[in-house]
């Protein structure tokens, strides 16, 4: 172990200057007087620990007294204090008038002045506060302090010398000046320096130090067991919690534990989340300092997401002193008489007490009374609107159009040609069109009627057009349309909403104008964390209370999370409490983020509670523009503008309701207008589809003029005549027996009965004594034609002697037809090939080989036949049915037309293709295809999870990667890359390289330098891989979900992903998270790859054994576990079918036997009751 270095020797190391706050220049607020230590009497020198122990106790005192946080700074510096607000700005009137307020120039301009300074003490704070340890980690307060620090989020490298700089920083400039101090790490477990708090001196500091030097990374972020460790510490005053990931436990439980552990104690609490970009972890953070009443602190080293409590406090004063000064010298303006004067009404004392959103832009006669319109139109959704107006409903449909003049095509067996026949008359005049049900239809094309279609199609359009612009102007923007009676509108009011307050008024306003007044009954119910209803139960829609709701909506403030559930059942509990008296109710629900609540809590609620009544919830989700600042604030819950619709979309479709999703300039998304946007769709391809017929039907008719331009004397234009003239074949020639029979029945014959006219028994039927007939010269002809088949028997036909009767020679006798196949030999390959399973038994299933039992044993002659017999008045078998044994398949009898001997092959071919299986899922369970599956293509990059939670497994992956690389990389000369990921990302090499054993030897050295840490990011690994040049498939190796969302890895991959089409295997590694599986599964299936998983893989050899030296005998032992990977669910889904197959031939073979056995006993009786 390298020796450690003291703080100076390391700082100095990483190239650090450490400069305590206290030695560098100090703000006005912090200037302290040291006291007078007098001459130098040449005693210093001897008794300079002394002294410098003295120097430190004064220290320590000034630095308790000065180092404040902002919530205490600010209350001798706020504008309150300094009495710097607009009510002590009136109470300096020097006018006597009651309507106007006089100042002198001097009175507003020495505010003016006080405000400037203000406003730089303000900066210079801040300054201060972006400065030293007090920029990463915030201030410290307290004297008993407990240092509590998460190493789950650290890596080797720079990011850790930079983490132990920063820590060394902090005890040289804040903790030292404490007087107790205590330090704990955690990760998955917790590691502390001593088992109480130490009072600090330069020995606790000094071990502290090398404590810091050797923090290694851990896996996982257990801060629950932290918590329960550092809470039993009675003498700290004060925790500082220094986080850098997403905490394992969910913020309810740490929240609740740490509110039951500090009743009763005057403990301070500060939360500090360190290079973190996880929106979760500072969530989480902040969420669970403000819930203990403590002090968070959010620092990245690349300047992201840097908030802190003692900041924004800075921010949010200094920011309240800009708009006074502004709105100063906006106000006082005229000059009277060296005094500058103000309207009452523009400058008040309820001014100084106005929230911010006040300060927000606000619509033109914002705050006026409602100017109240009458709906003129009915309300409809566009779903029932087009019921009316839709192409179905205006009998515009393009089936419709064309039915009358569409006919199927007709169909005839010929007896004497053996086969069906199509008419060919739509080749002449109708065109062929693919119908809705796929059939294919003769349209005969109407020019006129298709003309004057495609007119109405496009009037259509244009009123769909009209339809939409009507939903996207006004109120309906917003909410939509409101077509209920009796409304409840839910208006979200949450402290994110803040700085969007005036845009929520503003939509509330144009609804009760717009489109309220026509209403029966409505209410309005604002829930932050608390719900406030404006009435107890639902008013009628008349303007004194429409007007009452406004006044009302212009008071709400916006606080508190987003408590969307408590809010709902208070309507429908309260409001709609007799919702199934009455018809046509609706909630509708204006917010902006995801709930509090988990997405199916509130699917199932809603879905229980409309049930069976007329009640649906509709959600109108209004997305905020990026830059708007709502003061840093994080919701309870965390998701993307894409998750919030994606979970509104699963409430709303519970509830049978409509969505709509709109920003400040555009509708997003709308169920009303996505239903007639796929109207418009519609009728754009039947338009498409008409102009496809009429352009064929010109087509032809151009081909048609061309046919007739060509003269007749054209070898072709004959060729065609004569190849669709229908041709008359020669007689036979008569024999010397014919024309003797003729001789002599000639007096015989009768005119009016005559030997009908000789006619082949085939069409396909050669007649040797005939003419040769020559072949027809083939033209080129647009359709084409299949090939007729070959006659497979050749047959002469000849007048006999007797009469006019005509004999017939086979010279080679057909096939006879055999509904029972017999049973195939078959051949399996003995070499292992290297492909997915579900391409092996596209070659080698059950079915492809012909060895399914069914298809085999029973066709459908086998059917057991019984009929009803009238004179004896009951169902009477057929006579075979005694000559076959019957058994009962799938509750069919049917007779069992097979031999034992048959069914003996057939177990023997079963069994060899069993054993076959089996072979081959032992080789999918041996070497590196246990962990990794099947390697199939040429150009691979393997990309493995090294995040915390991978520790324990690393040695174990390293030596099943090393296993890969040699067996199935080198040996079938792969070009690969090797992708290590966690926090970030590393790749082996820059791009794909051969598989050499060179390269293979520098990888395997590569792989046994792994090491756990951080979190999975594995959309980052994933943009890296997709990114080398030539690479054909990605195999992904993890044990958990992603610290991303899934929806988005899914969505950002199919982006990468349409440049070049490259396959995804996902490879599960010991993970029993179901949701974690399932993402892995949708993310291959989506790429066109495989999902693997290798659980059960040591269960599945030893079943694998059994059966090969015990035999397949008994269906039910030995069995394989149930795979989840790909190619073994499938393989072993196919064994489990023909071990299925294997039962029932024996038990059919069984039955057989016995069958025979009874037959020949019952013979025996019947010969010996003869004989008697």
């Amino acid at each position: 172990m390298a020796p450690l270095l003291d703080n100076d020797q390391f700082l100095a190391k990483v190239g650090v200057t450490t400069k305590s706050s206290l030695q560098g220049d100090h703000p006005p607020w912090q200037d302290f007087t040291m006291p007078h230590l007098g001459p130098d009497d040449g005693l210093l020198v001897m008794y300079i620990t002394k002294t410098q122990d003295l120097l430190g106790v004064q220290m320590k005192k000034i630095q308790s007294k000065k180092v404040q946080t902002t919530e205490e700074w600010l209350r001798n510096h706020s504008l309150e204090s300094l009495k710097l607000t607009l009510e002590h700005l009136c109470s300096r009137n020097s006018g006597n008038c009651v309507e106007e307020i006089e100042f002198t120039e001097e009175t507003v301009t020495d505010f003016e002045s006080r405000l400037s300074k203000v406003i730089e003490l303000y900066q210079q704070r801040i300054q201060w506060l972006l400065q030293d340890s007090r920029k990463v980690f915030g201030l410290i307060k307290g004297t008993k302090v407990g240092l509590v620090v998460d190493v789950s989020h650290m890596s080797y490298g720079p990011q850790l010398l930079d983490f132990q700089k920063d820590l060394l920083c902090l005890i040289d400039e804040q903790l030292c000046y404490k007087k107790q101090l205590y330090c704990l790490s955690f990760s998955t477990e917790i590691s502390s320096l001593w088992e109480s708090p130490k009072n600090i001196n330069v020995h606790v500091l000094h071990e502290a130090r090398q404590w810091i030097q050797q923090l290694e990374p851990g896996q996982g972020c257990n801060l629950l067991k932290a918590l329960k460790h550092v809470f039993m510490m009675k003498e700290l005053n004060s925790l500082v919690f220094i986080v850098g990931s997403c905490p394992d436990q969910p913020l309810e439980i740490l929240s609740d534990y740490a509110q039951q552990c500090m009743l009763g104690r005057k403990l301070q609490t500060h939360a500090v989340t360190y290079d973190c970009s996880n929106p979760a972890s500072l969530a989480v953070l902040k969420n669970f300092a403000e819930a203990v009443r403590g002090r968070y602190h959010c620092y990245s080293s690349k300047g992201e997401n840097f908030d802190s409590s003692d900041f924004r406090l800075l921010l949010q004063e200094s920011q309240k002193a800009k708009d006074l000064l502004k709105t100063i010298k906006q106000s006082f303006q005229r000059r009277i008489g060296g005094s500058l004067v103000s309207r009452l009404a523009d400058v008040s004392i309820e001014f100084a007490n106005t929230t911010p959103s006040n300060f927000l832009p606000k619509p033109p006669n914002h705050e006026g009374p409602l100017v109240i319109q009458t709906p003129c139109v009915l309300a409809k959704t566009s779903a029932d609107w087009l019921k009316t107006y839709g192409l179905k409903a205006k009998k515009l449909n393009l089936y419709q159009v064309l039915a009358p003049n569409a006919f199927s095509p007709v169909e005839e067996f010929i007896p004497i040609l053996k086969k069906t026949v199509s008419s060919t008359l739509h080749e002449k005049a109708m065109m062929q069109f693919e119908w809705y049900d796929g059939t294919v239809k003769n349209i005969h094309v109407d020019l006129p009627v298709l003309h004057n279609y495609q007119k109405l199609l496009a009037k259509m359009v244009r009123i769909y057009e009209k339809r939409i612009d009507w939903l996207s102007v006004a109120s309906r923007r917003i909410w939509g349309n409101v077509i209920e009676r009796r409304v409840v509108i839910l208006v979200d009011i949450s402290a994110t909403n803040s700085m969007c307050i005036i845009n929520i008024q503003h939509s509330l306003r144009l609804l009760l104008e717009e489109q309220m007044s026509n209403k029966d009954y409505f209410n309005i119910i604002a829930f932050g964390s608390d719900v406030v209803p404006w009435q107890q139960e639902l008013v009628p829609s008349q303007p004194e209370n429409l007007e009452n709701a406004w006044r009302w909506v212009l008071r709400l403030q916006c606080k508190g999370s987003r408590n969307f559930m408590c809010a709902l059942r208070r309507a429908v509990e309260v409001d709609f409490k007799d919702k199934d008296k009455h018809k046509s109710q609706g909630l509708y629900l204006l917010t902006t983020g995801i709930p509090d609540q988990e997405t199916h809590t509130i699917s199932a609620y809603v879905a229980e509670v409309c049930r069976g009544f007329d009640l649906q919830l509709h959600v109108c989700l209004f997305s905020l523009m990026e830059d708007v600042d709502s003061n840093g604030i994080i919701p309870a819950r965390y998701a993307s503008q894409t998750e919030t619709a994606i979970a509104f979309k699963e409430i709303v479709q519970a509830a049978n309701g409509r969505f709509h999703w709109f920003g400040e300039a555009d509708i997003f998304e709308s169920d009303d207008v996505t239903i007639i946007v796929s109207e418009m769709e519609k009728a754009n391809n039947y338009s498409q589809k008409c102009a496809f017929l009429v352009e064929s039907l010109k087509q032809r008719s151009v081909n048609q003029s061309i046919n007739l331009s060509i003269p007749e004397g054209d070898a072709n234009v004959l060729t065609k005549k004569e190849k669709r003239r229908p041709q008359k074949l020669p007689s036979p020639k008569p024999t010397a027996l014919s024309l003797h029979s003729k001789d002599n029945h000639g007096g015989e014959r009768n005119a009016s009965v005559r030997a009908p006219a000789w006619r082949p028994t085939s069409a396909k039927a050669e007649i040797p004594p005939a003419q040769a007939i020559k072949e027809l010269p083939q033209t080129e002809n647009k359709r084409k034609h299949k090939p007729r088949k070959k006659p497979e028997c050749s047959v002469s036909v000849f007048y006999t002697d007797e009469g006019r009767n005509v004999g017939t020679i086979y010279r080679k006798y057909p096939k006879t037809m055999c509904v029972r196949k017999s049973v195939p030999s078959v051949t399996l390959p003995k070499k292992e090939e290297i492909c997915s399973s579900k391409e092996w038994l596209t070659k080698y299933s059950i079915k492809k080989l012909k060895l399914e039992l069914p298809r085999l044993m029973f066709g459908p002659s086998c059917t057991h036949r019984k009929k009803t017999v009238e004179s004896l008045h009951k169902k009477v078998s057929a006579k075979y049915c005694t000559i076959f044994p019957s058994v009962e398949i799938n509750g069919v009898v049917k007779h069992l037309q097979v031999q034992p001997k048959e069914l003996e092959i057939y177990t023997e071919q079963l069994e060899k293709v069993l054993q076959r299986y089996v072979e081959r899922i032992q080789w999918l369970l041996s070497g590196s295809r246990r962990l990794f599956g099947t390697i199939l293509e040429a150009n691979v990059c393997v990309l493995i999870d090294a995040s915390g939670s991978m520790e324990p497994y690393l040695p174990h992956i390293t030596k099943e990667l090393t296993s890969l690389i040699w067996e199935q990389l080198r040996k079938n000369e792969v070009r690969f890359n090797l992708l290590r990921f966690a926090k970030d990302t590393e790749s082996w090499k820059e791009c794909l390289v051969g598989a050499t054993d060179e390269t293979c030897h520098d990888a395997v050295q590569w792989v046994s330098k792994f090491h756990a840490h951080g979190n999975t990011c594995i959309l980052t690994a994933l943009r890296k891989a997709l990114s080398f040049q030539g690479i054909e498939a990605l195999y992904l190796l993890t044990d958990g979900k992603p610290d991303t969302s899934c929806s988005l890895i899914l969505k950002e991959t199919e982006r990468l992903r349409k440049k070049q089409d490259i396959k995804i295997h996902t490879i599960s590694f010991s993970c029993t998270d179901r949701g974690a599986n399932e993402f892995l599964k949708k993310l291959a299936y989506q790429t066109g790859g495989r999902y693997h998983c290798s659980s059960g893989d040591v269960d599945g050899q030893l079943a694998a054994h059994r059966m090969l030296t015990e035999g397949l005998d008994d269906e039910d032992d030995p069995v394989f576990p149930y795979f989840e990977g790909d190619d073994l669910k499938k393989l072993t889904e196919e064994i489990a079918k023909a071990r299925s197959f294997l039962k029932q031939a024996k038990s059919l073979r069984l039955l057989l036997q016995k069958w025979s056995i009874n037959q020949k006993d019952n013979s025996g009786f019947q010969k010996s009751a003869q004989c008697a």
